[in-house]
């Protein structure tokens, strides 16, 4: 890919995420920056973090162990 193509696939990327984000109510990281102020990376991160807080932890399906 030629390198602006690659700079608008990663931009597209991380608005996807930032807009799952959003969706769900997420505006701050868990250290209390902007998200539309953090990296790609960031943004996945805190995703992930948003989906384990969404497990129901308690439903046997989703037990460990």
């Amino acid at each position: 890919m030629k390198p602006s193509t690659v700079n608008l696939h990663q931009e597209m990327k991380r608005n996807i995420v930032l807009n799952e984000l959003l969706d769900k109510g997420i505006t701050k990281t868990q250290d209390g920056r902007d998200i539309h102020n953090v990296d790609y990376e960031t943004l996945k991160y805190e995703l992930v973090l948003q989906a384990f807080r969404e497990k129901d932890v308690e439903a046997d399906e989703n037990k460990w162990f």
